[in-house]
């Protein structure tokens, strides 16, 4: 019989898998179906607000025979996906109808796919890692190929799942690998187990630890694991693209950092020295190949690319302080990403997809305050001060610099340059362009709430750096 404390930690959890299959059936008796939408957010912020008054009585810990945990670092991450998740259904509810998109189905899977996340995040044990990273990306492939009329949509979904899978064997591997060598699937007790080994038993957990990268790898798209990506973004639904581009990526991060930092923290040396190459390599492909994209959702996933190769290098000093910078970072992503899909979903109209740089020629002039909001997007992205990214980015090179990696950060720095060309060019057709048509861009009120809280958020945590940072520090603490 399970205690009552170990259902109260898995609360927030249950609640948005409820939520999920309530939303399946209100549907099919529901005239309205913007409703589900709203029973969807509800369910999430009813979800975030058991989960910080658990935190807040002093309810963490772990349950299940420690293979599941509450606690400030999965708090924080659960933060990142409670806003990934209500701002993609916000940018959904007119998007969805124009791609007419069955609302029960979709709204149901984002909730499935953003409760996987949340398992991820509070993981122990392996067997719970790989039961969360199944039930969010299960959820994924379908919402990548939820447009079943659209060719690229079909492709999307089958390059992910193909992919997708090949990442899970390697996960699969090393969880059976690690077993072998330590007897235990709980992260903890790796951990101590790695203490008893000898040098040789070590080199052996070596080989699981570069199969838990490739396989982490491929969730965040470091290269050469990120050959899915492009395609996969382009073909998605665009709120779909947001949303995987967004709460997937941190979960990812999220147990690879608890993987590599709680279970393998005693080879930190190994591992730094496979992720230092890895995050420039990535860091160069994704700005390089960004350079001659014309669809924007393909500059945006190699955008993305470059992204995670910057957020890795967090994982390189092996320090609480870089680690908290790491995931100061990915929130600050989040937010400014999610605010630039929310302008593209925007530009889908009746007829224009709204996916090519040519469609943004002359947006200033047809829709002058989304051309300004969009801009303090590309400019934040770019890492222009006093926007977050500038203060995202700064931090972690702190960090790494502090660390000895300074050619590294040079490197980043140099990249981050030319990131500037693609992201500015956005700009230029905005700006600087006549536009080919002199339709009215339309802003529905949900989208307003989602750029008027990213923009405001991009621009006070650049003004207010500190309040993030120690939020994440604290939360590696608690």
């Amino acid at each position: 019989m399970f205690e009552t404390i170990n259902m109260k930690i898995l609360l927030p959890e249950l609640i948005l898998i409820c939520t999920g299959l309530a939303v399946i059936l209100l549907d099919l008796v529901l005239r309205k179906k913007e409703t589900v939408a709203f029973i969807g957010v509800a369910g999430a912020l009813l979800s975030a607000y058991y989960n910080f008054s658990l935190m807040s009585l002093g309810w963490s810990g772990a349950v299940f025979q420690n293979m599941f945990v509450l606690d400030g670092y999965s708090s924080f991450f659960k933060l990142i996906f409670y806003i990934s998740l209500i701002i993609t259904i916000f940018i959904s509810l007119n998007y969805i109808k124009t791609e007419r998109v069955s609302s029960g189905e979709y709204y149901s899977l984002l909730l499935f796919s953003a409760s996987g996340m949340m398992i991820m995040a509070g993981a122990a044990d392996f067997m719970v890692l790989y039961l969360g990273i199944e039930l969010m990306s299960l959820s994924l492939y379908i919402l990548a190929g939820i447009m079943r009329e659209r060719r690229t949509s079909n492709e999307a979904a089958i390059k992910y799942f193909f992919l997708g899978a090949f990442s899970s064997a390697f996960l699969l591997f090393g969880i059976s690998l690690t077993y072998g060598l330590t007897g235990t699937t709980s992260i903890i007790e790796v951990a101590e187990a790695l203490n008893r080994l000898g040098p040789a038993g070590r080199n052996i957990t070596l080989i699981a630890v570069i199969f838990f990268v490739t396989a982490f790898g491929f969730k965040v798209a470091l290269v050469p694991f990120h050959m899915w990506a492009p395609d996969v973004y382009e073909g998605a639904p665009t709120s779909v693209t947001a949303f995987m581009s967004t709460g997937p990526k941190a979960a990812a991060f999220a147990v690879m950092g608890r993987v590599l930092f709680y279970a393998f923290g005693a080879l930190q040396l190994q591992w730094s020295a496979i992720i230092e190459p890895l995050s420039i390599v990535t860091i160069a492909v994704g700005s390089i190949l960004a350079l001659s994209q014309t669809n924007i959702k393909r500059m945006l996933a190699y955008s993305a690319i470059a992204h995670a190769g910057y957020a890795s290098i967090g994982f390189l000093p092996g320090t609480q302080e870089a680690f908290a910078a790491m995931i100061n970072y990915l929130m600050i992503y989040i937010i400014v990403n999610l605010g630039a899909f929310a302008v593209v979903v925007i530009m889908r109209r009746e007829g224009i997809m709204g996916e090519e740089l040519s469609d943004y020629s002359g947006l200033a002039k047809k829709n002058p305050l989304v051309a300004f909001l969009m801009l303090i997007f590309m400019f934040s992205l770019t890492g222009i001060p006093p926007l977050a990214g500038f203060i995202g980015k700064f931090y972690i090179f702190m960090g790494a610099v502090e660390a000895g990696y300074t050619k590294l950060v040079i490197a980043a720095v140099i990249f981050s340059a030319v990131s500037a060309f693609f992201y500015l060019r956005v700009v230029v057709y905005m700006y600087m362009k006549e536009a080919a048509e002199p339709s009215v861009l339309i802003v529905p009120h949900s989208v307003k709430l989602v750029l008027a809280f990213t923009s405001i958020m991009a621009i006070l945590l650049g003004i207010f750096p500190s309040v993030l940072l120690d939020f994440a520090r604290a939360s590696l603490l608690g």
